[in-house]
């Protein structure tokens, strides 16, 4: 009787109420994100199937750009998902993958600007459950392994560019820079007197109506359907208005304590951090605001074929350290192919970055920007704990002579020691500067980390 009594009162009090009780404030929302510091970003759609290719002709910029780069027309389009077939797709491997590389959350393509949903929507037919021999939700077991290995979960949503759904909008691109197209100079009049569209089916609706019937109802099925997402990851404002986008932010209202990032509108929707892409901000860009550096292993978000231009493991790993160095985050991306497999230079970066995180993970995860001036042989992260404050030093250039002067240091040296082996190394202060007596040799090329305890 008294548990249907507490069942009744729980019904009666307004959801509003109970939602209160969980909602956290911002600097609590954003704590995990900040401690976090290395994300993976995964692109992937029907876009893969054609793996950069169109009509023989390598298209530039394609990738899951290259329905608008090559212009081609929906319904040829829309051919390809009959032919997108994921059947090595193993949700638990990616996730492993991604915990074993020391990241601690994936932000995955949900629908990117094509439109092609990767769940199942009941919004558009243009999905991964109804337009594909696939037929299945990809999403639902991805939450589920996230959720195994303790892995946050954000979601990638094009909210304003939607090459498929009616009444989506479309940045203009000229015709000529996706591949040697005969029909350009039609294409590309075409396009400038139709707000970037390259097909009457674009423009079949409006974008109020792409905005209600498509945007709105996928992001609620987004943030009902997979359990606790962590973030919302808009992209490309193209012809978006703030009551447009008032309609979204509206949604987010039923995952009380998501984070997104700053692409819904600008400038009336900030969202909770930066997003500067495929670069590294210097000390003198950045504004106080948490941020979060997007970047490609090789050339390409979607996966493409021919792109083999892989950034080495020890670039990807100094990125990482020069982010965490100014207080940002790296998130990292992975563009499967249309079987759903990593390919195999994202796989051996990942193995390599998460060798040296095993070892040197504590000079990364929960630290804070480096309190030093700028350092000519590598970079500094920090911890506070009370009065206490452990440096991380990261030595990029080892020196010649086997010292090692750090700048602006300021407090009592208790320790230092080698992540790499843990072995102590002495340190003598000279005013500000601290001076460590390193060995010979590295015992990291890539970076070795030294702990400086004060």
């Amino acid at each position: 009787m008294k548990k249907g009594l507490l069942f009744l009162v729980a019904l009666l009090i307004p959801t509003s109420i109970l939602l209160a009780q969980t909602t956290l404030t911002h600097d609590q929302r954003m704590q995990w994100w900040r401690e976090a510091r290395f994300g993976m970003f995964i692109h992937w759609g029907d876009y893969a199937q054609l793996a950069g290719n169109y009509k023989g002709q390598q298209v530039g910029r394609g990738g899951e750009w290259i329905m608008n780069r090559a212009k081609i027309p929906v319904l040829e389009y829309q051919q390809y998902a009959k032919q997108f077939n994921p059947v090595k797709y193993d949700a638990d491997a990616w996730v492993k993958t991604a915990r074993d590389a020391g990241m601690k959350y994936i932000v995955i393509t949900a629908k990117h600007h094509d439109g092609f949903a990767m769940f199942k929507s009941n919004a558009s037919k243009w999905n991964i459950v109804d337009a594909t021999p696939y037929g299945k939700d990809v999403l639902a077991p991805l939450a589920a392994a996230c959720k195994k290995y303790g892995i946050k979960l954000g979601f990638y949503y094009s909210q304003a560019q939607d090459w498929n759904n009616p009444g989506g909008a479309a940045a203009r691109k000229i015709a000529t820079e996706g591949w040697p197209n005969p029909d350009s100079a039609k294409i590309d009049a075409y396009t400038m007197a139709n707000t970037g569209h390259w097909d009457p089916l674009q423009t079949s609706a409006t974008m109020s109506e792409y905005i209600d019937k498509v945007a709105v109802p996928q992001v609620k099925e987004l943030l009902t359907n997979y359990g606790d997402v962590a973030v919302l990851w808009w992209d490309t404002p193209t012809n978006m208005t703030d009551e447009y986008a008032q309609k979204l932010q509206t949604v987010l209202a039923l995952q009380p304590n998501i984070i997104t990032n700053d692409r819904l509108k600008r400038p009336n929707f900030p969202g909770d951090y930066k997003t500067p892409e495929q670069k590294i901000p210097t000390q003198a860009e950045l504004d106080g605001r948490d941020w979060e550096t997007c970047m490609t292993m090789n050339g390409t978000w979607g996966y493409k074929s021919y792109d083999h231009k892989w950034k080495t493991t020890e670039t990807l790993i100094r990125n990482l350290v020069d982010i965490a160095s100014k207080n940002g985050n790296y998130l990292l991306n992975v563009g499967p192919d249309a079987l759903g497999q990593f390919p195999e230079g994202s796989l051996t970066a990942l193995k390599g970055i998460g060798q040296w995180m095993k070892v040197n993970g504590e000079s990364i995860y929960g630290t804070q920007g480096s309190p030093l001036p700028a350092l000519d042989w590598g970079r500094c992260t920090q911890k506070k704990n009370g009065d206490k404050t452990t440096l991380y030093l990261h030595v990029f250039n080892w020196p010649a002579d086997g010292q090692l002067h750090v700048p602006g240091v300021k407090g009592k040296v208790n320790s230092a020691r080698l992540l790499a082996n843990g072995k102590n190394v002495p340190t003598t202060a000279n005013g500000e500067e601290l001076v460590i007596q390193l060995p010979a040799t590295t015992p990291d090329a890539t970076d070795a980390v030294i702990a400086v305890s004060l």
